[in-house]
């Protein structure tokens, strides 16, 4: 039996059926592109959790491939994905060799930023990798729009994004949840015109997104995807 709530009660499961013309389609492609080379790379004997995992796209997937997968989420179950509370996971400690938290952290507000941090390393192991993926507010775009305007160019709405923050408050984060970064990569440098040709015609101009690859300066990009060792 499904449950759907919050998003997906009101997009049902789009990240499974996606739309061309999603504004963030191009940059969600690659980013899942990255996530599953991680993922094969890691292989099947891998213990993973996957947080926040919505629809439970990579859960269903990789199950089907014979990986050791679990998905959680707090708006959506079924067969592969659990209902449940990210600040308080249903499963011991160091039970995970990798923990998947992929554009989740930036819808908890700041101060469940770091309990949700703490948490995810609680179900890792020592010694296992926590995949992070943030947008960042201070994007090449983001910062071009404030020197004009004195306004930032939001990764989302402050109430679909209340935890939105500078890719480098991230990174401050992680030593107090006991986690160290090991790599660090950026996703879309937001250059402006550029920026927003995408944005709008994602269908037919989010090739854009891989053109301008070769400026992956992570600040100034989109997102950032964070391979990080639980210590």
């Amino acid at each position: 039996m499904i449950y759907a709530a919050g998003e997906y009660a009101r997009r049902g499961t789009y990240h499974k059926h996606l739309d061309p013309d999603w504004s963030f389609a191009p940059v969600y492609r690659r980013k899942m592109r990255l996530v599953r080379e991680l993922l094969d790379r890691a292989g099947p004997q891998t213990a993973v959790l996957d947080a926040g995992c919505g629809e439970g796209v990579l859960v269903e997937e990789y199950r089907a491939r014979g990986f050791r997968i679990q998905g959680v989420d707090r708006d959506f179950a079924s067969g592969a994905v659990l209902r449940g509370d990210l600040l308080a996971l249903p499963f011991g400690s160091g039970s995970f060799d990798m923990v998947l938290l992929l554009d989740v952290i930036e819808h908890f507000p700041f101060e469940r930023q770091m309990p949700l941090l703490r948490e995810v390393r609680r179900v890792l192991r020592t010694g296992g990798s926590l995949v992070l993926s943030v947008p960042n507010l201070a994007h090449l775009g983001s910062r071009w729009k404030f020197a004009w305007t004195g306004k930032l160019g939001r990764t989302g709405s402050v109430e679909y994004h209340p935890g939105d923050r500078p890719v480098h408050e991230y990174l401050e984060m992680l030593p107090s949840a006991r986690l160290a970064l090991a790599r660090r990569r950026g996703i879309f440098p937001t250059v402006p015109g550029l920026y927003q040709l995408v944005r709008r015609h994602p269908a037919r101009m989010g090739w854009l997104v891989g053109w301008v690859g070769w400026l992956r300066v992570p600040g100034w990009c989109f997102l950032n995807l964070l391979e990080c060792r639980a210590v």
